[in-house]
């Protein structure tokens, strides 16, 4: 093997070591493999960069402006609230979960849709004394199954598809996924109905867990004549309590949430700690404050001041591996938290002594600006008000559902392209202002286009050097090696890929592998090609293999082995069944 091969091929596994063992920034690190590949001359800058041309890639960015105009107007919700409807019985409960949230995946972005049912499932399931332990994974599966069943349901499927365009001039169409994937969603979705009130826990989320997260305030007030009055918090001593928390302040009728230590204490404030029981005890202590209101009260979470808010940490979070109080929480969010909820339990313990760590849920109270704030941003996957009693405005719901329908009907007709069909829409959509301008480019995902598009520099690098019909070389155990096996061996190392790293990469990383395989063996790509799309799907296993299934952890109240329980039997189902049929409908 050439030195070139040899170079591309330890460009890959470092970047999939990094990409497995760190929390650098996905982006940064194929950002820098793709660098270093053209610095050394085994790529040049064209070459490169193709993949920001790529239309699958471009079709990807567009369709988040659709979804942009879908979560604005509440669409989502306006159709799940149909049809989640007033179950009797858990199983029923179930099916009202599965079949909405495969059918809306498959038109649209599936993290928005998981996004948009978790709250919506908490209130119902809360309403129907239900627990959504039984529901909020399977939510996430059904999503990631119902992706599968069109070409815009994933970005992995216009990604490969995209590839097929600009290296074999073969283009899909809008429903040609569906011979496959609406077998895999009804025998999938089957599995779930079937199994997951058996395999799944009764377990608290975080927001049942919440009546013993922190169960007292107390209000004290600070003395007019004391010594306390024009000192600051940090120097009054009151933020190193060993049984509670400074959360708010309550100053001339107007409450003051996540104060930093700084702020300034004034004569007749009201302070409200939180904590355990023993806080009123260690508060009269300190001279210069005095009981307020009663002194001790159960925390009334429907104070109207407040709001409650519910954040899972995703990888992208700054104090990963920190201490709360390490990380500046309160100064740099402007949020109090009040409990941390890991693998289904509240974590108990001092708040401020807990090391965050990803997929950890966070119940906060902050302002109201918080959620809008930091939906979009990166530092946590899932932001949710949890006493938010304003309606959404679902006035131009019907209007982006209608577009959303337009868009799939003159692609499926052949009217248009996939890529032009979604640029329509996207106009549409701002046209007609269901979704601002400024709220679209906030949901346009940057890091996850610069991933993709950073990856196909590396699927280019081992095409151009051999290193992708090495690879597949290797796979051949025997010279008169199976077809169908070949498909398996391909089928498995892309749920590894994906597993270990984002299941895009992975599709780009495979493709070239796949080509060469059915190269050597002299059959048709395109089984391989499908294959690549519904395995890098495929992820069911791990929460951190997908981002929907990261997103239900919390709120749902699962450990790791829950995800195994049920993820290891369904990979298997759907592995078989895609197996079986992919080579039926796309022949060697």
């Amino acid at each position: 093997m050439e030195v070139t091969a040899l170079t591309t091929l330890a460009t890959v596994a470092a970047v999939l070591l990094t990409l497995a063992s760190t929390r650098i920034a996905p982006d940064v690190i194929l950002m820098a493999a793709l660098a270093f590949l053209v610095i050394i001359g085994i790529l040049t800058p064209g070459e490169a960069l193709v993949g920001f041309a790529n239309p699958g890639v471009m079709t990807i960015a567009v369709l988040y402006v659709v979804a942009a105009g879908l979560k604005e107007t509440g669409a989502i919700q306006w159709v799940a609230h149909r049809l989640l409807g007033q179950p009797k019985q858990l199983r029923q409960a179930q099916l009202r979960v599965l079949l909405p949230a495969a059918g809306l995946s498959a038109f649209m972005n599936n993290t928005t849709v998981v996004a948009m049912f978790i709250p919506a499932i908490q209130e119902w399931a809360g309403r129907l004394k239900l627990p959504p332990s039984k529901l909020l994974l399977p939510l996430s599966y059904a999503a990631i199954i119902g992706g599968t069943c069109t070409l815009i349901g994933t970005s992995t499927n216009l990604v490969v598809d995209g590839l097929l365009q600009t290296e074999k001039g073969v283009a899909l169409g809008m429903f040609d996924l569906a011979w496959v994937g609406v077998p895999l969603v009804l025998v999938g979705g089957g599995f779930l109905w079937f199994f997951a009130d058996r395999l799944l826990p009764n377990r608290e989320g975080v927001l049942e867990q919440l009546e013993s997260a922190r169960e007292y305030s107390v209000e004290v007030s600070v003395e007019p004549k004391g010594p306390l009055a024009g000192k600051t918090i940090q120097e009054a001593g009151l933020r190193n309590l060993t049984h509670g928390y400074l959360a708010d302040i309550e100053r001339d009728g107007r409450l003051m949430t996540a104060v930093p230590p700084e702020t300034d204490l004034r004569a007749g404030d009201i302070l409200i700690f939180i904590g355990a029981p023993e806080c009123a005890r260690e508060l009269r202590r300190i001279h210069g404050l005095k009981p307020a209101n009663g002194d001790v009260h159960k925390l009334d979470i429907a104070h109207h001041h407040r709001c409650l808010v519910e954040a899972v940490i995703g990888p992208d979070f700054a104090g990963l591996n920190q201490t709360v109080k390490q990380s500046r929480f309160r100064s740099r969010y402007q949020a109090v938290i009040l409990s941390i909820s890991r693998a289904g339990k509240r974590l108990p313990g001092k708040v401020g002594a807990i090391k965050l760590q990803v997929g950890d849920t966070l119940l906060l109270e902050t302002g109201q600006e918080f959620v809008e704030q930091y939906r979009y941003r990166k530092d946590f996957l899932l932001v949710s008000a949890l006493n938010d009693s304003t309606p959404p405005d679902f006035r131009k719901a019907p209007w982006a559902l209608a577009i959303l329908g337009g868009m799939v009907a003159t692609s499926a007709l052949g009217l248009l392209s996939i890529l032009e069909a979604a640029f329509l829409a996207g106009g549409v959509m701002l046209a007609s202002r269901c979704v601002t301008p400024s709220k679209a480019r906030r949901y346009v995902d940057l890091s996850v286009l610069i991933v993709i598009a950073a990856s196909f520099s590396l699927g280019a690098a081992m095409n151009k050097t051999g290193a992708a019909a090495q690879i597949a070389q290797w796979l051949m155990l025997a010279d008169d090696l199976s077809p169908w096996l070949a498909l398996a061996m391909v089928y498995v190392m892309t749920v590894v890929f994906t597993e270990l790293i984002t299941n895009n990469a992975a599709a780009v990383l495979m493709f070239p592998i796949a080509m060469a395989v059915a190269e050597q063996l002299g059959v048709s790509f395109m089984p391989f090609a499908l294959t690549i799309m519904f395995a890098a799907s495929a992820s069911f296993m791990t929460p951190l293999g997908y981002q929907t299934n990261l997103m239900v952890l919390g709120p749902g109240g699962y450990r790791f082995t829950d995800y195994l329980r049920l993820g290891v039997p369904l990979s298997a189902l759907v592995a078989i069944t895609a197996l079986a049929l992919i080579p039926m409908v796309w022949r060697f």
